[in-house]
């Protein structure tokens, strides 16, 4: 029998919401590994593009609502990086009575920065709390659920509607998630299961999307990388595909963040900044296609996800890729799953 249910927390990363943010969020997401300045003040001035404001926080309080009005759960937030910070909400909920809670993590996926991560916030803001604090469930992996696959696919066909009638027809599907080190997906997984969970994810629920769309050929890249150059990241980055694109004669592309679930800095300046201005300088048409956590499915899905732990419901996906991510007060998923590396941290 299910142990009863007390609330839902929304997990997530955080982000600025004024100028006189910027410097202290950026400092809490590379707290402890060394990250000189001089990279910081490079993706600081990417929030001053937009007012010091990243769209994150407001796109999850609008998830938060949308969540409230599917369930009678108490629904808290949480961030790791900045306000509401995840030590703060979990002392709220023990304040509050709240003995066992599920967590829904606004990652899709596995691998160290979008699951393993989450977890540690949560062992940390359980060890912050101290005594009486509520045992936490995370929700499980959510990449190949039928409801993201078809928000996501809908997202593209919509972009791909936006772009001028003559090139809607050649345009070219590209996926985007964000680039992790080679190791580090390397290590995604148990090891039993040969690494690379991350980017096996990110593929399938790509190969997903394109068959919701029926469409044969596409592409999966990468973006947002940082650290040194010497350290292999995955490849190839969106600029320099889109390069690529041109140079064999494609007119159009639609680019696809399957890999976010939430419009943030790095969406909005990698794709909707940097690639559509490369798009623009090479005479290409561009449409980038919305996050799928907006669309009411998505809320949809949540719900789903609570209702395997509260109702038993069976749990729905579409891929054949593994998934994992379930687990209690932080665990991970198997002995060295997604182990941690030293590696360069990025800022959102």
């Amino acid at each position: 029998m299910r142990k009863q249910v007390d609330a839902l927390l929304v997990l997530s990363f955080g982000g600025p919401e004024g100028p006189e943010d910027v410097r202290p969020f950026l400092e809490n997401v590379v707290r402890g590994r060394g990250i000189p300045p001089e990279r910081l003040d490079a993706v600081e001035e990417h929030y001053r593009h937009f007012g010091g404001v990243s769209p994150l926080n407001a796109r999850n309080r609008d998830l938060i609502a949308a969540i409230r009005q599917r369930t009678d759960l108490p629904v808290y937030f949480g961030n790791r990086n900045w306000h509401p910070m995840v030590e703060d909400t979990v002392a709220e909920m023990m304040r509050d009575g709240v003995r066992r809670a599920l967590v829904f993590a606004t990652s899709a996926y596995g691998g160290y920065s979008a699951c393993r991560q989450y977890q540690e916030d949560i062992v940390r803001a359980r060890k912050t709390v101290g005594d009486g604090a509520p045992e936490l469930v995370k929700l499980r992996h959510f990449f190949d659920h039928p409801e993201f696959v078809a928000a996501n696919a809908d997202a593209v066909r919509a972009a791909g509607a936006s772009l001028p009638a003559d090139l809607r027809d050649d345009a070219r599907l590209v996926f985007t998630a964000h680039s992790v080190p080679v190791a580090v997906d390397a290590a995604g997984g148990p090891p039993e299961e040969g690494g690379h969970r991350y980017s096996r994810q990110i593929a399938e629920a790509a190969r997903l999307v394109a068959a919701e769309l029926g469409v044969a050929e596409y592409d999966l890249v990468w973006q947002s990388r940082s650290g040194p150059p010497e350290v292999p990241w995955l490849e190839p980055d969106i600029v320099d595909h889109i390069d690529a694109l041109r140079d064999r004669g494609v007119a159009a592309v639609v680019v696809a963040p399957v890999g976010f679930v939430s419009d943030h800095v790095e969406v909005v300046w990698d794709l909707d900044t940097e690639a559509r201005e490369r798009a623009t300088e090479l005479g290409m048409g561009f449409a980038r296609a919305a996050t799928a956590g907006p669309d009411p499915r998505f809320a949809d899905m949540v719900v789903e996800l609570v209702a395997e732990h509260v109702h038993d419901a069976a749990p729905r996906s579409l891929g054949a890729v593994p998934s994992a991510g379930c687990t209690v007060n932080g665990a991970p998923c198997a002995v060295d799953c997604c182990a941690p590396a030293q590696r360069p941290s990025r800022p959102e």
